[in-house]
């Protein structure tokens, strides 16, 4: 393999009764998947593989479908653990959670995995992947969540800051890294062009 394609789910229907993880994609956010997989296109993924979590499967599988490409979920690729944390109904709040928990990494911040912790269990499923499609045609994309695919890539890319990196992320939004340094080749943003 020498490209890896890295996917952030579509709009959700953000339901505060609810834990994030068990959110699915609002009708526009399954129409914007339907359009952003045209994007993905001149990068020809041969397959897709998402996380456990609905939101990703969701926009994985209308991805694939759009590409005629297969489609599958695997463990380890779901959003940083915030179970037991609350559901921000302000924004601000969020964010500001979400910048503390990127300042300090080593910390836990929210929910049950620090950033370490998050990134360390993202890029173990990443590698297993890798490891299992060596032999295949690439590029394989993976359908994934804001925060660890922010912490992946920053890890990779340190000239990249992780919080102002997360805040221009739009759902959903795409990254083809170059294997095996997984250097950030071209950025795709919904709505956006290429670069």
């Amino acid at each position: 393999m020498q490209r890896l394609i890295l996917v952030r789910h579509g709009p959700v229907n953000v339901d505060p009764a609810r834990p994030a993880r068990e959110w699915r994609l609002t009708t526009n956010g399954r129409t914007a998947c339907q359009t952003f997989a045209q994007t993905l296109a001149p990068y020809g993924p041969v397959r897709f593989v998402t996380s456990q979590e609905p939101k990703a499967q969701e926009s994985g599988a209308i991805m694939a479908a759009a590409l005629g490409a297969p489609w599958r979920t695997a463990p380890g690729l779901h959003e940083h653990d915030r179970r037991g944390a609350p559901v921000f109904s302000d924004k601000r709040a969020f964010e500001a959670q979400v910048a503390d928990f990127f300042a300090r990494p080593e910390t836990l911040v929210f929910g049950r995995e620090t950033a370490v912790q998050a990134r360390a269990r993202w890029a173990t499923a990443v590698n297993a992947l890798l490891d299992a499609y060596r032999d295949q045609p690439d590029p394989l994309a993976i359908v994934t969540h804001g925060t660890v695919l922010t912490l992946f890539i920053c890890r990779h890319n340190p000239h990249l800051e992780p919080f102002p990196f997360w805040r221009r992320l739009t759902l959903p939004c795409a990254f083809i890294l170059s294997l095996p340094t997984f250097q950030l080749q071209h950025t795709l943003l919904a709505g956006h062009a290429g670069g």
